[in-house]
């Protein structure tokens, strides 16, 4: 996969993008990421890409030029997708997440200042996403999330391919607990199926403690995967 991301601050990737999975990932070109300085595209010699907003109003909005040109002057294949992240965007999640890891590219836009005139949007942007209801000071972080997100889907980035299989989310349910030694911790033992070696129950029960810890902390989730099992015909209640 190729991931671009454009920003106007690109020493921000440097550090997040050189260490564990995702500088693995990079050195056995399982993914190739490149910045691009939006500011490279600007026509004066201060570098400007902002501008106050017509109508008036605080803050100042990303023009149009700077950012459509740095959009076109990326080489593209067919199986690519250019992405806003922006508040207005819709919802990141798992099932996004591995969409978009069935990608051979996609480009990252990081607005800045108020947002970004509408007219490079309706050029160059394909999908908008938000990585949450919360105000960011720009799109670096969230396409940082996005990138970490995705790169660990895809094929060789974890060493075991299991591993992402298993995470919360994936089956639409939060996590079950995990254990490892000692046996006992502070007067805590570790649940006596964990160490029955009958792997039936053990599955048992870390079914049963995910329905639990999401009904607790997630009951939203919960009712998403009730409906699903449902429709799929295998509906099963879940611990009070």
């Amino acid at each position: 996969m190729k991931i671009d991301i454009l920003t106007i601050f690109p020493q921000m990737f440097d550090s997040p993008f050189a260490d564990s999975i995702i500088k693995r990932a990079r050195q056995k070109g399982i993914v190739e990421i490149e910045t691009h300085d939006i500011r490279e595209h600007s026509k004066d010699k201060h570098r400007s890409v902002d501008d106050s907003p017509y109508g008036g109003g605080a803050g100042m909005v990303m023009m149009a030029g700077p950012l459509v040109e740095a959009v076109e002057g990326i080489s593209r294949g067919k199986n690519s997708q250019c992405i806003l992240l922006a508040p207005q965007g819709e919802p990141f999640t798992q099932k996004l997440a591995r969409e978009l890891s069935q990608l051979d590219q996609i480009i990252l836009i990081c607005g800045r200042y108020e947002g970004i005139d509408q007219r490079a949007i309706d050029l160059v942007v394909e999908r908008e996403i938000s990585i949450g209801d919360y105000i960011l000071s720009g799109g670096e972080i969230p396409a940082m999330v996005i990138a970490d997100s995705v790169i660990r889907l895809l094929p060789g980035a974890l060493g075991n391919e299991a591993s992402a299989e298993l995470e919360s989310f994936e089956s639409g349910l939060l996590e079950h607990p995990h254990y490892t030694r000692p046996e006992v911790f502070r007067g805590i033992a570790v649940p006596k199926v964990l160490l029955s070696g009958n792997h039936a129950d053990i599955e048992r029960w870390r079914h049963e403690e995910s329905l639990r810890r999401t009904s607790e902390r997630r009951p939203d989730l919960i009712a998403k995967f009730e409906c699903r099992e449902t429709f799929s015909g295998t509906s099963k209640k879940h611990p009070s």
